[in-house]
């Protein structure tokens, strides 16, 4: 399956990796059309998803983990 076959998204995690449900009220674009687009969306919104309590994000593609990273600053 190509890149273009699949779909994109994020999960949210707290700070003991427990599920965070975003608010109805949150943008979320979700699913991406690409990568590149789910990472983008994410450099934009890193900090109002901090502020909701998401301490942690997965990257998926169908599904399947891609990667995990932190949103706390350095």
């Amino acid at each position: 399956m190509s890149e273009l076959d699949s779909t994109w998204g994020w999960s949210f995690q707290d700070a003991q990796q427990n599920p965070v449900q975003l608010p109805p009220n949150t943008p979320s674009p979700q699913p991406f059309a690409s990568q590149s687009d789910a990472e983008t969306w994410i450099g934009e919104n890193w900090r109002d998803l901090l502020a909701l309590g998401v301490i942690n994000v997965t990257l998926l593609r169908d599904d399947a983990e891609v990667y995990t990273m932190g949103l706390e600053p350095a």
